[in-house]
């Protein structure tokens, strides 16, 4: 069975911000309920585990699932929340005498190896524009608007042995009609959402807000959403009006996959050194 765990549901600066003294933060710090790290999945899939994104949370969150090593990683664009744990991750793999192999579009690498260069001494640069298999999954890779931030990519996942489609896609705001294509008939999006509504101009703005991916799910209807990627404007103690099969993302949140593709929902499970309100 292939599963789906949530290791962060973040924003770029996580929640608590180290200056900020707003509920949100503050119940981050005591009972943790809105604690968030950067965004972050592990699949879990009959070839080994993929890791989703490797943010500079990334060691804290390999120790609250009880790992001390992953051997692959896709990275959906080279952006310091979801590349800044590459080094370490590098360190971890020097150290173990083995290459790590980092999955990304080839434009993205370009990227990663310009910031990184003696990176490649301990990670396999793999391109992924045309799509590949991994596991149980097809995994089909395409370009999304992240506004002012300019562009990152979001992935399909296809069961191979099933009718099961879902799709990852953390970063991204007003998708064109090309761009929303892939997001038709899937049973699950995970979307990011970075406020309830978000009061910044359009222009100085990267990722939806949840009356917004509202009117995206509206559209391109999948069966089943989940919001990440928020900021210290979400707080889990609220209950906010959102469409039917719409859940907000919390650390530990899994989602379990049967193996013919389909999947029985989404549960829940406690990490080490986590904790709950």
């Amino acid at each position: 069975m292939s599963s789906l765990l949530f290791l962060g549901t973040g924003d770029s600066l996580g929640v608590p911000r180290t200056y900020c003294d707003c509920p949100v933060c503050t119940e981050a710090r005591t009972e943790g309920l809105n604690r968030r790290y950067r965004s972050s999945v592990w699949l879990e899939t009959g070839q080994g585990p993929l890791l989703v994104d490797c943010g500079p949370d990334w060691k804290h969150q390999m120790e609250t699932i009880g790992q001390r090593h992953v051997e692959c990683v896709l990275i959906t664009h080279a952006h310091f929340d979801h590349i800044g744990g590459l080094p370490e991750w590098a360190d971890s793999c020097r150290w173990l005498g083995g290459k790590g192999r980092l999955f990304g579009p080839a434009e993205v690498l370009v990227t990663i190896r310009a910031q990184f260069p003696w990176i490649l001494r301990y990670l396999d640069f793999v391109p992924v524009d045309d799509g590949w298999t991994y596991g149980e999954w097809r995994i089909s890779p395409w370009k999304v608007n992240h506004g002012k931030n300019g562009f990152a990519y979001a992935y399909r996942f296809s069961a191979m042995n099933g009718d099961y489609q879902w799709a990852y896609c953390p970063d991204s705001i007003a998708l064109t009609g090309e761009q929303k294509a892939p997001l038709h008939h899937l049973d699950l999006l995970v979307l990011g959402t970075n406020f309830y509504t978000e009061e910044a101009p359009l222009s100085e703005r990267s990722v939806y807000d949840m009356t917004e991916a509202g009117e995206l799910l509206a559209e391109v209807r999948p069966a089943q959403s989940i919001f990440t990627h928020m900021s210290h404007g979400v707080d889990l103690r609220k209950v906010y009006p959102l469409a039917e099969g719409v859940l907000l993302a919390r650390t530990g949140m899994r989602i379990d996959f049967f193996p013919d593709g389909s999947s029985p929902g989404t549960g829940e499970v406690l990490l080490p050194g986590s904790e709950r309100g």
